[in-house]
């Protein structure tokens, strides 16, 4: 029987990472969780919330102690709050980030940093000009687990890397805003966008995207797939659904090794190495939900911050930007339009 030894995790303990005061833009699904995850784990506190409805602004911090703003506006004028969490539909996060930066406040932006890769490089040039942090909040690549299979990744463990594999589909009901086409619907930026920032952040810029879609009968993809071509010869093959549940795994194939990420791929978890010889290797991650993990982020975020940094390592703002250029290529091969949106040229 072969062996395989597993790197451990790289990544520091949350509650070591300098304390901030995080204020919350928008209180939602996700930005409940972010709140019980900072809570709960490490250092972080959640100090203020700001909502444009100030009745649900107060029924936010009623139970969590925080002060409540009925404006995004009035939530970056807070001198008790250093970063902004921006957890508002993807529409709003290029207007509510650069009001947060103007302000002097760091940002921390719900994936997908904005509805376009035009949009995201506007809150990437306030925040240089500002001298603020600015980031993206995809939690997947602050966990221990994808630190483990980064290092087997970009450490040759697996490889001449020549693919990547991906699903990623929930069940959306109808009254969910992804069936919203003026809130930029589909499941691309509320899930496929994990696909898309893994294969990218994995296999680089690819040189060709193909795309296919599935429209409702209000105009807004249910369902897309995208083959991704790179200059080395490796393809991604991802697909995701907002019409149903699927396994939602991911795998990283390679020369020597394929590495699988535990469904679902984005939340913590174990892995699963299978070698050129047929073994089976595992590294046993403990599964767990948003509020076990998305407080990795933050943290990382507020070490930089105190390091003077604008970003951070594990989701520089580059990286940010790709898959969203990748994300308007799939649109423009399948023909969706997001609201008030002009066509850019072609950037691959």
């Amino acid at each position: 029987m072969s062996t395989f030894e597993f790197p451990a995790p790289r990544v520091p303990d949350p509650s070591d990472a300098p304390s901030l005061r995080w204020g919350i833009a928008g209180p939602g699904w996700i930005a409940e969780r972010f709140a019980e995850s900072l809570a709960l784990h490490g250092s972080q506190r959640v100090t203020a919330v700001g909502s444009r409805s100030r009745a649900r602004a107060e029924a936010f911090a009623e139970t969590r102690g925080l002060r409540a703003h009925g404006s995004y506006g009035e939530l970056a004028a807070d001198p008790e709050v250093d970063v902004v969490y921006v957890a508002t539909p993807h529409t709003a996060h290029l207007d509510v980030a650069l009001e947060a930066i103007e302000a002097g406040k760091h940002v921390l932006v719900e994936k997908p940093l904005a509805i376009n890769a035009r949009e995201a490089e506007q809150i990437a040039k306030a925040a240089k000009a500002r001298g603020v942090f600015a980031g993206e909040a995809l939690w997947t690549v602050f966990l221990p687990s994808y630190d483990v299979a980064r290092q087997l990744i970009r450490g040759g463990r697996l490889g001449e890397l020549t693919a990547v594999v991906g699903d990623y589909g929930e069940y959306l009901p109808p009254s969910h805003r992804a069936h919203d086409p003026e809130l930029a619907g589909g499941p691309l930026l509320d899930l496929g966008i994990y696909l898309l920032g893994l294969a990218t952040d994995i296999l680089g810029e690819p040189e060709r995207v193909l795309g296919l879609g599935a429209p409702l009968a209000n105009g807004v993809n249910d369902q897309l797939s995208a083959l991704l071509g790179f200059p080395s010869g490796a393809q991604a093959t991802l697909t995701t659904t907002m019409g149903g549940f699927t396994p939602a795994l991911l795998t990283v194939v390679g020369t020597e090794a394929a590495l699988t990420f535990d469904g679902p791929f984005n939340s913590p978890g174990g892995l699963t190495v299978r070698t050129s010889d047929g073994e089976t290797h595992r590294w046993e991650g403990s599964p767990g939900s948003h509020v076990d993990g998305l407080h990795f982020q933050a943290a990382a975020v507020a070490r930089a911050i105190a390091e003077g940094r604008i970003e951070t390592d594990e989701r520089p703002l580059e990286l940010s930007l790709l898959a969203l250029r990748v994300a308007d290529e799939l649109r423009r091969a399948i023909g969706i339009e997001f609201p008030g949106e002009r066509r850019a040229p072609a950037r691959l």
